[in-house]
């Protein structure tokens, strides 16, 4: 073995017995069972839908965003206009500026490249048990660590039982219920985020958005549903910013 490569093995293996990286791999050890159910739904949907085995592939590979592929998956097949699709996936994806709001007091410092790394890596359930681990939002050691060993997790699981999917389409009964154990992993990761009263409202807001306009084409009610859960999102946090700004007089001042 070159003598030149023996550093750079040492490096790696130092990194994969970091504590931190297999502290990631294990907390997403339990998710990544919905992820990989998840992943072989959109793979089956995307052949299903009409697209080709290695447009289906390229698109796994570089949008690596279920949520989205499912959603525009019907206006493709449907021949909805571009930017129709392009402005459907955009809404779908808006949650990710959020968690890179989050993530940029973890990793702002960084290069350009790896936030783009990063950021294609990330997820939603990776963003959950990030921000579980690290509530104060302070970088620190063994964030990247962690952040890559359950975000290489999810990548590994998603990819394999999506490409899977791709290339079984043909040949897995419909009567396994396969879209039905993708709907069971959206609940999984859906009912993780129910953290507050805040987005318990959101929910039943963008529920009753979706049912409400669901006779709409192409399943728009999804971007009403989106639409509806940011507005209310939005004013909640204006209500409670103006509650916690509003300063406390003598006369509220409860008397013993």
């Amino acid at each position: 073995m070159p003598q030149a490569t023996q550093p750079r093995l040492a490096q790696w293996r130092a990194s994969l017995s970091d504590p931190d990286l297999r502290a990631g791999a294990r907390d997403m050890m339990g998710m990544s069972i919905g992820v990989a159910a998840w992943g072989l739904v959109t793979g089956v949907a995307m052949i299903k839908g009409g697209m080709g085995v290695w447009m289906s592939l390229l698109m796994s590979l570089l949008v690596y965003a279920g949520s989205a592929q499912l959603a525009v998956m019907p206006m493709l097949t449907a021949g909805a206009p571009l930017w129709v699709i392009w402005f459907t996936a955009a809404c779908v994806n808006v949650r990710f500026i959020i968690f890179s709001a989050v993530w940029r007091a973890h990793f702002g410092h960084f290069s350009r490249f790896k936030r783009c790394l990063l950021g294609y890596l990330s997820g939603d359930v990776t963003y959950i048990m990030f921000s579980q681990r690290y509530p104060d939002g302070k970088p620190g050691r063994g964030q990247i660590p962690y952040f890559l060993g359950a975000s290489l997790l999810n990548w590994s699981a998603w990819h394999i039982s999506s490409i899977a999917g791709i290339f079984l389409a043909n040949v897995l009964p419909v009567q396994w219920g396969l879209g039905f154990a993708g709907v069971l992993a959206l609940m999984g990761v859906l009912c993780s985020m129910l953290v507050d009263r805040a987005t318990w409202l959101a929910l039943g807001v963008a529920a009753s958005a979706a049912l409400a306009a669901y006779a709409l084409p192409l399943r728009l009610n999804i971007l009403v549903a989106i639409a509806a859960a940011m507005v209310i999102g939005l004013i909640i946090e204006a209500t409670d910013k103006a509650l916690r700004n509003t300063p406390v007089t003598i006369d509220e001042v409860p008397h013993e």
